[in-house]
């Protein structure tokens, strides 16, 4: 059976941006994972949220799709719900979390996609999802 993942808008950057750091690379791990992923036949959910985000980034919708076009046969698009969009206000408003990192959550929850991201505020809504560090799926 195949694995799904959905990248936190972070690991998209990283990816795109190959953001290393001293002794944290980002853009490495990223890199390996996408191709693990390529490998092991697996896909990757992504949503309009990660396209918002990565436009707040100053990434137009052209370039995005232009980036991701050699990764298409992993890919697997979804629209996020008005349910899931108002599940993430709720959750946000709770849990003092930004509704858009919320959503992400959701939409791999429901996507039934492990959610990869470095991002500590993660841990507050575990009860949605267990997210995993890309480091530890590679």
């Amino acid at each position: 059976m195949n694995k799904k993942y959905y990248f936190d808008t972070s690991i998209w950057l990283d990816f795109f941006e190959n953001r290393d750091e001293a002794n944290l690379p980002k853009g490495q791990w990223a890199h390996k994972l996408l191709n693990k992923i390529i490998k092991d036949d697996d896909k990757i959910v992504y949503s309009d949220n990660n396209l918002v985000e990565l436009n707040l980034s100053n990434y137009d919708i052209d370039y995005i799709n232009q980036i991701l076009q050699p990764f298409r046969p992993v890919l697997i698009f979804v629209e996020s719900t008005k349910k899931q969009i108002g599940k993430a206000k709720d959750f946000s408003a709770k849990r003092n979390i930004p509704k858009r990192d919320v959503l992400h959550a959701l939409i791999a929850r429901d996507n039934k996609a492990i959610l990869v991201t470095l991002d500590k505020h993660f841990q507050k809504i575990i009860d949605i999802t267990q997210p995993k560090k890309p480091q530890d799926l590679i």
